[in-house]
């Protein structure tokens, strides 16, 4: 029988358009002690430590290593790191607590995209060869995706400013995802995308706690048990795929349950208005779904959190009973290149 896991604490920083008072360390220790005082536990109890980050927003190489002076690397720790989202740091704790290794574990991302330029550093994604050369930033790409969309009849202009304005609306009610607050459209950064269809660049950390069975019942009143969790990746060459469509984010929710029966919420990672609509379809998601109920990460895009965000916002919703069955996704890459998708749910009321 696969052992059960469930995300039993969530936390997040109050996210700003910049933090140069403050290290990377000093960003994350708020967050850490707050999702461990939620669960009760201390740094010794933790069985396996994960973090997501990438160096070419720190500018240096190894910069995770800093960050463990937030976690407290001493006595020695079972600990690991991915240059990924958090949401994927998850995946690797996910996989060792079904192991039996451990009971209990600490996920933590954050990233600093105020001290340079995201859509530059975002390039380095891109095909060494053919694509990155041309330096076509992530707002560019998005445009293209956004403008095939159009053509192809399943979007315009209108419909992509109320993704925007119902995203914003929603996060008014989030304290952690004010960072943008009411923005108009806008002129047009790239046509078609508009000031408002685009992300807010902005500092940022997020942090859960993973626990498996019965430990994880005693630690909260009502966890997020984690039913499946996948991720899958599209070709690497823009040229070959269909930009208005994602089989890897279907794929993924496939293999994760997401199709079996409805969810209620669903917690998705798109930057760009323009991706909302491609993973709605993607994902079969109706108008009975409450979509990004936080605000998504057109409120708040802490580079490196916002997919392990959207797993702790959906996760949250459960544990105050605002959810039975959440849906929650993170992407990495161009053009929603690389998707995960979480399926979680509460115990029965």
């Amino acid at each position: 029988m696969t052992r059960e896991i469930a995300v039993v604490a969530f936390g997040q920083t109050d996210h700003r358009r910049t933090s140069d008072e403050l290290s990377e360390v000093e960003m994350l220790i708020p967050v850490l002690h707050d999702v461990l005082g939620q669960a009760g536990l201390k740094t010794g109890d933790i069985g396996f430590t994960c973090s997501g980050s990438t160096d070419y927003l720190a500018g240096r190489a190894f910069s995770f290593t800093m960050a463990l002076d937030g976690v407290g690397a001493w006595p020695p720790i079972s600990e690991s790191h991915v240059e990924m989202d958090g949401a994927w740091a998850l995946y690797e704790a996910w996989t060792k607590l079904l192991t039996g290794d451990a009971d209990t574990a600490l996920v933590y991302a954050y990233g600093k995209s105020s001290p340079g330029s995201v859509r530059d550093v975002l390039t380095r994604q891109l095909d060494p060869y053919y694509v990155a050369p041309l330096w076509p930033d992530s707002v560019a790409l998005a445009a293209l995706q956004a403008q095939a969309l159009i053509d192809a009849g399943h979007a315009d202009e209108p419909a992509l400013a109320g993704v925007a304005a119902r995203s914003r609306a929603s996060a008014a009610t989030n304290s952690h995802a004010q960072l943008s607050g009411s923005v108009p459209q806008g002129d047009y950064v790239v046509r078609p995308l508009r000031t408002g269809d685009c992300p807010p660049v902005g500092d940022g950390a997020a942090a859960v706690v993973l626990a498996a069975g019965d430990r994880a019942r005693r630690l909260c009143a009502r966890p997020a048990w984690i039913r499946g969790i996948d991720h899958r990746i599209e070709a690497h060459a823009l040229g070959v795929r269909d930009l208005t469509d994602s089989p890897s984010t279907r794929l993924a929710a496939e293999k994760a349950g997401v199709f079996e029966r409805p969810v209620d919420t669903a917690e998705l990672y798109a930057p760009f208005t323009s991706q909302e609509v491609v993973l709605r379809r993607a994902l079969r998601l109706d108008d009975r779904v409450t979509v990004n109920p936080s605000g998504g990460a057109l409120a708040a895009n802490p580079i490196m959190a916002a997919g392990l965000i959207r797993i702790g916002e959906a996760a949250a919703r459960i544990h105050r009973g605002e959810s039975d069955r959440a849906l929650a996704h993170a992407t990495s890459g161009p053009c929603l290149q690389q998707n995960l998708v979480a399926l979680l749910e509460g115990d029965p009321r």
